[in-house]
């Protein structure tokens, strides 16, 4: 999975690209040229649970990169039972695992198809990347901590480091506290972290089918910072078309040409900055959180006149009320969600504003709204516009939003069994993992709404 790959990233460069990464993919594989994410929030958390386990918020419990949890405030991966394997430096960043994935995955089903005897191992700079892909019954998960410079997990999959490990970190590192996310070299890690997986853990080595999840993170810092054009995001694309080239190679080497089964996607696209397509007479912006939230506390205290704040948290164009607040003053709460609902609509920068209890809109919202995680309200934007001010001189990116340029991502499968060729067919991302576990002959996973694309597949 690249992170924040918009699909036309295939094209748009392509020029550029050398014969043996991405063009690769595209001449041996096939490409599913019209998948879509069925979901909003359109954010990293959700688009790699629902690959991986062909599933939705609704039913997978990821609500997003960040959401309440039991009146608290988590990640996607939070879990304080846990401490950080391979760091003395923090232990916070070593706290999590996929306990708040109530879904399982294309791993877990593959150990139970194999009566656990498969690996299923996940590599990314981002815990969350890493993890939600691994799912429940992985052997072990590995993502980048900032602060110690190096690769790490947690205990909810071991207690110590393997040795190969521990000397891979020793040669593969940056001093503390450098953010590696921001800099092409984070793509170079995870590739390398990838390969030495592979070889240290003999995956694929044997008749028993092996997962091994790689998550590309760097891709989706740089478009934040840079947008979606430029010579910084093009850095990181050459280097990812570098690494993809070189570990094709690798598995070719070391598993066998034909003998594995590879597809690349995306867990979200990005819109183009606001101020760039302003720049050429095309619509484009943003929703800057702050008026709006200073808009509802002011007009809901006008309204019922409690103390304290009735908004507790803007998350994604997701709008948490404060119930505890709300119960505590007395006032109804319905009442104060319809106060809330009709303050919203009256700003004319949301197409919609949707009561996540009565929706009555696309199966896209319905999709992505988990009641017990997802908060009370949605806004939904223009298209084009990003959840985020966009300031005069910002240059960056981002997404979440139902627009083509968040919801429209990469899929291309390669390797055994596949199909040399492409479809415009409609197909969607909740589709993969009922396609590569159909493809196995094994069971897709629990939760799992999506179809085998049978064009896929010889």
């Amino acid at each position: 999975m690249v992170d924040q790959m918009r699909w036309d990233y295939l094209y748009y460069y392509n020029e550029k690209y050398g014969d043996d990464g991405l063009k690769r993919l595209l001449s041996e594989g096939f490409s599913c040229e019209n998948t879509m994410i069925t979901h909003v929030p359109t954010v990293t958390a959700i688009g790699h649970s629902s690959v991986y386990t062909g599933s939705v918020p609704a039913f997978t419990g990821i609500a997003g990169n960040n959401f309440f949890l039991n009146g608290k405030n988590v990640t996607s991966v939070t879990d304080t039972t846990v401490h950080a394997v391979g760091s003395n430096i923090s232990n916070r960043a070593g706290q999590c695992s996929p306990r708040n994935l109530i879904a399982n995955t294309i791993g877990d089903q593959l150990k139970i198809a194999t009566d656990f005897k498969a690996k299923v191992i996940g590599v990314a700079l981002k815990d969350r990347a890493s993890i939600l892909p691994a799912g429940h019954a992985a052997d072990a998960a590995y993502w980048w901590d900032t602060k110690a410079g190096h690769f790490i997990t947690s205990s909810y999959y071991m207690d110590k480091l393997p040795s190969w490990m521990e000397t891979f970190n020793k040669a593969n590192h940056t001093a503390p506290d450098f953010d590696i996310r921001n800099n092409p070299d984070g793509i170079t890690f995870t590739f390398k972290l990838a390969e030495e997986v592979l070889a240290k853990e003999q995956m694929g080595k044997d008749d028993v089918t092996d997962l091994l999840a790689i998550s590309i993170s760097s891709t989706d810092a740089i478009g934040h910072a840079t947008g979606t054009r430029g010579k910084e995001n093009w850095a990181a694309y050459k280097e990812l078309d570098k690494c993809i080239g070189r570990f094709l190679r690798v598995l070719d080497q070391k598993v066998g040409h034909g003998n594995y089964l590879l597809f690349l996607t995306a867990d979200h696209g990005a819109v183009h900055n606001g101020n760039f397509m302003n720049e050429h007479k095309l619509p484009g912006g943003g929703w800057d959180y702050s008026p709006t939230s200073t808009m509802l506390e002011n007009g809901l205290s006008k309204k019922f006149g409690a103390v304290g704040k009735y908004v507790k948290a803007m998350m994604d164009c997701r709008i948490y009320l404060d119930h505890d607040m709300i119960a505590k003053n007395g006032l109804d709460f319905a009442a104060v969600k319809q106060e809330a609902l009709n303050i919203l609509r009256s700003d004319h920068q949301f197409v919609y504003v949707v009561d996540y209890e009565n929706v009555n809109a696309t199966t896209r919202i319905i999709n992505g709204y988990n009641r017990e995680r997802s908060g009370d309200i949605m806004v939904v934007l223009k298209g084009s516009h990003q959840h985020g001010r966009v300031s005069k001189d910002y240059v960056g990116t981002s997404h979440g939003t139902w627009n083509p340029d968040d919801s429209h991502i990469p899929l291309v499968f390669l390797g055994w069994n596949v199909r040399q060729g492409s479809t415009s067919t409609p197909t969607r991302m909740v589709d993969i993992a009922a396609t590569v576990c159909a493809m196995l002959h094994i069971q897709m996973p629990d939760c799992c709404i999506g179809d085998a694309i049978q064009e896929v597949w010889k």
